[in-house]
């Protein structure tokens, strides 16, 4: 029997990815996809990308009516909005992927911190596992709910926290250099983001004030076994797609490349989507798919690790199927390249 879905907020670039992702996903059938606005435009419409692959309509549902159409929930919703709805979700038997920032952190004080608003469900902070599988994958097992990572951290979190948790890398001194396409502001119209702005031009936002931050803190700080911050700066490039995170440490004692380079393959060796490579990685390697490549070097006694992912993908949308792949007991990889 199919598995059937409800997609809340289809109408942004991860839904589309999900919608694409779902659409091939053979135990999915998609039921429902919903939106705050009072139109009711089919996804044809939104997503002309879709045009004769899927009739359905994008509505607005109450709990009670989504919870009748669908087993499972993808939540593409903006921060609080998102945890307002799942709050309320969370009392029917829906399983439940969240791909807002809602649930990623801990801490009530630090997300209200972080995101300027109070958490309309903070009582499960803290509770809600973390949805990287390479990193979490027996709590994701048949979970009700997951938070699947941002963007930025996952790029950053596969590449250093195998080397925390070897104790091969310092916990201080970490400093995270990320670039991503312009996708990763979202669909709705910002000035920084039109073509005439951000067109021939590299620039870095949000220095020291980025969201992300205390996510990759967090969960780093887990890996390596004590309290940790990085300095992490992101950077818009003209691409549409895609994130490059090039990640600085301190070693513990003295090492090499290839020594660096062994831990994270044999790290990574039975994941299915990060890959370490010898030559440093390039974005177009990984667009369209769930996968990260990761390479090593050691350059004047510091690590330098490379990281690259799809930020709409193993970014987003791909890590929230494989997540509910991981829920509902299916293979993994299923509907993942």
């Amino acid at each position: 029997m199919k598995v059937r879905v409800a997609i809340l907020g289809a109408s942004g670039y991860t839904g589309l990815e999900l919608l694409r992702l779902l659409l091939r996903h053979p135990q999915v059938e998609i039921t429902a996809l919903t939106t705050r606005r009072d139109e009711s435009p089919h996804i044809a419409e939104v997503h002309p990308q879709l045009t004769g692959q899927l009739d359905l309509r994008l509505e607005k549902l109450s709990t009670a009516e989504t919870a009748e159409r669908a087993d499972a929930v993808f939540a593409c919703l903006p921060h609080a909005a998102s945890a307002a709805v799942i709050a309320e979700l969370m009392e029917t038997d829906l399983k439940i992927v969240d791909l807002s920032a809602d649930y990623r952190i801990n801490d009530r004080a630090t997300y209200e911190n972080w995101y300027g608003v109070s958490h309309p469900d903070a009582g499960r902070l803290g509770k809600v596992p973390y949805g990287l599988p390479e990193l979490y994958r027996e709590a994701i097992q048949g979970a009700k709910l997951i938070a699947n990572p941002g963007c930025y951290p996952t790029s950053a979190i596969l590449a250093l926290a195998p080397l925390l948790q070897a104790g091969m890398i310092s916990a201080e001194g970490l400093v995270i250099d990320s670039k991503s396409g312009v996708s990763g502001a979202g669909r709705n119209p910002k000035p920084a983001f039109h073509f005439p702005e951000c067109n021939e031009s590299f620039s870095a936002y949000s220095v020291g004030t980025h969201r992300h931050m205390p996510e990759i803190d967090q969960v780093l700080s887990d890996s390596a076994g004590e309290s940790l911050e990085v300095l992490f700066t992101p950077h818009l490039v003209p691409m549409d797609r895609g994130i490059l995170s090039t990640c600085y440490a301190m070693p513990t004692s003295q090492t090499d490349s290839d020594t660096i380079h062994q831990v994270l393959a044999d790290y990574y060796r039975e994941e299915p989507f990060v890959e370490v490579v010898e030559s440093p990685p390039a974005t177009k390697q990984v667009t369209g798919t769930n996968r990260c490549h990761l390479s090593a070097r050691v350059v004047r006694g510091r690590v330098i690790v490379v990281s690259v992912i799809d930020n709409l993908i193993k970014g987003a949308s791909g890590a929230a199927v494989q997540n509910f792949n991981l829920m509902h007991g299916l293979e993994e990889t299923t509907a993942l390249i």
